[in-house]
């Protein structure tokens, strides 16, 4: 009678594993199926994040330029020079012809994400060596930096 008990555990057990296996793989296989629909989505002209559509007046606004100015100066200049010349991060020279506003709003805002799944920014990582640390800006604080770099790019 035990021998008997002994193998309907080992059966059941053994079911329960086999159950467990099948449902692993199937959750799985609903991650990467999500994952793979996300990059499908994924524009990377736009970037990840929730900036889509940034639309910039052909004149520069001085003083959100000034507002990004003082941002640069605090949470930038540790590491970016306004020249082409790499610091501990790239130089901000031509990074607004490089980029769509879009790009470079969700990037500031949104640096993991960006560093997770942008081609663009995955190959500045490997140049740079160093991922951008989350520097906690405010849509406002983002949208006067990216004025500060369209300035230090000549838009006038």
């Amino acid at each position: 009678m035990k021998r008997y008990l002994i193998i309907g555990i080992a059966i059941a057990v053994g079911f329960s594993i086999i159950a467990c296996g099948e449902e692993t793989s199937k959750t799985q296989a609903a991650k990467d199926a999500a994952a793979a629909d996300s990059l499908k989505k994924y524009d990377p002209n736009k970037g990840e994040g929730k900036f889509k559509d940034i639309v910039l007046d052909e004149k520069l606004n001085g003083e959100m330029a000034e507002g990004g100015n003082k941002t640069f100066e605090a949470k930038c200049s540790a590491c970016h020079k306004l020249t082409d010349e790499k610091l501990v991060g790239p130089g901000w020279k031509g990074v607004t012809g490089r980029h769509q506003p879009s790009w470079i709003m969700n990037f500031i805002t949104n640096t993991d994400e960006m560093i997770n799944k942008d081609p663009a920014a995955q190959a500045q990582l490997e140049i740079c060596l160093v991922r951008m640390p989350s520097q906690s800006l405010s849509d406002n604080d983002a949208r006067a930096l990216l004025e500060f770099m369209r300035k230090n790019d000549g838009v006038k």
